[in-house]
């Protein structure tokens, strides 16, 4: 099956089986390895991409639900390679470990964000739910979120 997809603003296709995780496909055929492969089953959160404005696992996707639609992977997010601004945040709070999680964070975080740009610390602990991260106890990756979106002075409660 051929199937159409825009991926970070530009047209592609994939002609296989539409039951091909998008994972593998953004992985595999388009060489776009943000979106991490690390449980196959939803869980993790690491291989979050934005499908039509929506978060989801492209580890459980089939490519053929994505088929004529929009894909925004954490390669599309900056302009010429640049940090955006969430991207800065949490380098700036030291909130970058291993990497394995943060493509998937920053996606979360990112829709999160574009959605209740004046997130609280229980908005943005909610928005990070299914993603797990097991370097950190996430505070930082909360700090910089609430940095980012006005809400400084609650950064440290």
């Amino acid at each position: 099956m051929a199937v159409r997809i825009k991926v970070n603003g530009e047209e592609r296709s994939f002609d296989g089986d539409a039951v091909t995780p998008l994972l593998d496909v953004l992985r595999d055929s388009f060489f776009l390895t943000g979106a991490k492969d690390v449980c196959r089953e939803g869980f993790c959160g690491a291989c979050m991409v934005h499908v039509d404005g929506v978060p989801v696992n492209s580890c459980l996707t089939p490519v053929g639900l994505v088929d004529a639609k929009s894909v925004l992977t954490i390669e599309g997010l900056g302009d010429g390679g640049e940090l955006v601004p969430l991207q800065r945040a949490l380098e700036e709070g030291d909130a970058v470990q291993c990497g394995m999680c943060f493509p998937g964070i920053v996606m979360s975080l990112t829709n999160l964000l574009a959605q209740q740009p004046l997130a609280t610390r229980d908005d943005i602990k909610r928005g990070l739910c299914g993603n797990v991260c097991r370097c950190t106890g996430y505070e930082r990756i909360v700090d910089a979120a609430l940095r980012l979106a006005g809400n400084e002075r609650r950064a440290n409660v």
